[in-house]
């Protein structure tokens, strides 16, 4: 085994760091060595040597989300998700537009309001809300309009996303990814399944709505770039499971933070949109849904910087470990592991949690506008939280689920009812007030 380290030591814990305000922590992860090699598998927890590795366009591949098991003959038009070189780079461009600040922004920011509304208005009246399960409907519903899914019902389609990730033990490490042929197996059903009711429910009949009439998103440009129905299926999925199922994780993480941390919180809530989106980056840096990326070297890699030059070999594995290269402490400081609202630091404000270079996400600003969106108007109404989230973990996004997250509300108290009592010289009977009016701060 190779592992290097950055030249000396690193600096001690100053006297105001706070270390640990992780909440999604798994036993194997450690920080150092920055880069190191067994067996033809390069880890990588250097943002710097991270950073270099995403962006050696001509010299890797994708090989995470099974990418390498698919045949590239399968598709006309290869998945942006899990194609490479001009091509993808041309798909990239062309998608852009739908995700840019502005058009979200100008296009969707009305909707997005309105469905964040209709989740804090249901609280309103039944006085909590189980955040995981409402921020998963709440994304599928803001995702889909982006990219054309909507002639199906959005909570049903939501279960069906969810299905895709119920599959067996997967260690891109390991020989045969560590499956056996029963697991294999196992995995070709629980994906085949999902994906073909995905497709008769929700996929099929945006594609018909959108041949009848043009509408200018994502599913439309498709069309009109030749993409066959299978093209267009894969990359639907891409964008369901990226741009859905990932988003409610980061949700229902940014508001534990929040609640938990009284002066952030405050922050938050007092400050404009610009801050607040930057105060989402910084957990999201610290807490990245996606914790791992991985590569293939196609030739060799020369990484430098810090490290004493090391070159990768064509061929071989490389693992970039999300969550250890956002808290490398000599790019975000010696307090990297805490929540710092104003962080000032060269290095990404999210870190890589949306990647970095070609196969960077185009999602970025729609995942941290509509957090924001649903997360200001919740937390303005002085939710408590109900009982500790669970937190679990994915081996197929390398990430992990927050689940169990229920929030409380005070709810409105309700009108006065009256009653006809018999003997009663009144002949009326009201029954007492509920409580006071959501947005009451909890005792």
């Amino acid at each position: 085994m190779i592992a290097t380290s950055p030249m000396g030591p690193r600096s001690p814990m100053g006297p105001r760091s706070k270390v640990g305000q992780r909440k999604a922590r798994r036993p194997e992860e450690r920080t150092s060595p920055g880069l190191e090699a067994d067996r033809g598998m390069w880890r990588v927890r250097s943002l710097t040597a991270a950073r270099q590795v995403l962006r050696a366009r001509s010299s890797t591949t994708q090989a995470g989300f099974t990418a390498e098991r698919i045949p590239r003959g399968l598709f006309r038009a290869h998945p942006i998700l899990i194609s490479d070189g001009p091509a993808h780079d041309r798909q990239r461009r062309e998608v852009a537009r739908f995700f840019a600040p502005a058009v979200i922004a100008d296009r969707y920011g009305e909707h997005i309001a309105a469905s964040a509304q209709r989740i804090v208005d249901e609280a309103a009246v039944t006085g909590r809300c189980r955040l995981d399960e409402a921020a998963l409907n709440f994304t599928v519903e803001v995702t889909s309009r982006v990219v054309g899914l909507t002639e199906s019902d959005t909570d049903s389609m939501a279960a069906r996303l969810t299905a895709f990730f119920r599959q067996p033990p997967v260690d891109l490490a390991a020989e045969d990814w560590g499956r056996t042929n029963r697991q294999w197996a196992q995995a070709a059903v629980n994906g085949i399944v999902p994906l073909i009711t995905f497709f008769a429910h929700d996929v099929y009949p945006a594609i018909r709505a959108h041949r009848r009439r043009h509408r200018g998103d994502v599913i439309s440009h498709l069309l009109d770039s030749g993409h066959s129905t299978g093209d267009i299926l894969v990359e639907c999925l891409t964008y369901g499971t990226a741009g859905m199922v990932t988003t409610r994780e980061f949700i229902a993480m940014a508001c534990w933070h929040l609640l938990e941390n009284d002066p952030l919180r405050r922050d938050y809530l007092s400050a404009d949109h610009p801050r607040r989106l930057s105060i989402l980056e910084e957990i999201i840096r610290l807490e990245p849904v996606v914790g791992h990326l991985y590569r293939r070297a196609t030739s060799p890699i020369d990484i430098s910087d810090e490290y004493a030059p090391v070159t990768i070999p064509a061929g071989d594995l490389i693992d970039v470990c999300v969550r250890e290269t956002n808290i490398d402490a000599d790019h975000y400081g010696d307090d990297a592991e805490a929540l710092c609202p104003v962080r000032h630091a060269a290095a990404p404000a999210a870190g890589l949690t949306f990647s970095d270079g070609a196969h960077s996400c185009p999602g970025q600003s729609l995942a941290l506008y509509e957090t924001d969106a649903l997360l200001h108007r919740l937390l303005s109404c002085g939710p408590r939280l109900l009982t500790e989230p669970t937190v679990e973990w994915d081996d197929l996004i390398e990430g992990y689920r927050i689940r169990n997250l229920d929030l409380g509300f005070h709810v409105s108290a309700r009108p006065a009812r009256a009653e006809h009592r018999t003997g009663d010289s009144a002949g009326t009977r009201a029954t007492a007030p509920a409580g006071p009016s959501v947005g009451q701060a909890s005792p």
